[in-house]
């Protein structure tokens, strides 16, 4: 499966973005899909997930409640709405894919994840 993410920018803190991540080549419906980011000078880390079956959503504790993953199967598109931004939210989002059905305790882990977008920026600043 190709992935290509979109919808980065410069956002003001407390505003709104939402990241898209389409997919091709495989429809989303049999992937668990996820989104990571790597922050300026850290490492990339899971941000939120969907598994590929079911309602099953997870979300690091960094963004609990301000972001939510969703997934559109007639756009074979994942989406990632991030309300309330703040400038630690700043980063390059990656959206990746698994064929596999993760468990709870697996699909935190990049390394599960086989395909992987190129990356969008979101910077919040003022």
């Amino acid at each position: 499966v190709q992935l290509q993410a979109s919808g980065g920018g410069l956002v003001q803190p407390g505003g709104p973005l939402r990241l898209s991540c389409a997919a091709s080549g495989r429809t989303l419906s049999g992937l668990t899909m996820g989104w990571f980011r790597q922050r300026p000078g850290k490492e990339r880390e899971f941000v939120a997930a969907r598994k590929r079956s079911g309602p099953g959503t997870y979300y690091a504790d960094s963004v609990k409640g301000r972001f939510t993953i969703s997934r559109d199967d007639g756009q074979n598109t994942v989406y990632l709405q991030m309300n309330s931004l703040k400038p630690e939210d700043t980063a390059v989002y990656y959206c990746a894919a698994s064929p596999l059905g993760l468990i709870t305790s697996e699909i935190r882990r990049e390394k599960n994840y086989d395909s992987w977008g190129q990356g969008t920026l979101v910077t919040v600043s003022s």
